[in-house]
């Protein structure tokens, strides 16, 4: 498995279902569309979604950040 950072190539919106894609192996389209279906479910996706995009560091970063 990479590292989580939010890839720069291959962006949607914030590159959160990208940097999962390429986390666990799969392409970002599968995750994305998982994503959208999950939004039907009841929870917090949204904010969770929100929360990774601040959270996880950008790629470029990603190299001088210790996590």
């Amino acid at each position: 498995m990479s590292s989580l950072a939010r890839p720069t190539p291959g962006r949607m919106i914030g590159g959160v279902c990208a940097a999962l894609a390429r986390r666990f192996g799969t392409s970002a389209t599968t995750m994305r569309v998982i994503f959208v279906l999950s939004c039907l479910l009841p929870g917090p996706q949204f904010l969770l979604y929100i929360a990774l995009w601040v959270l996880l560091p950008s790629e470029g970063k990603a190299a001088r950040t210790a996590w």
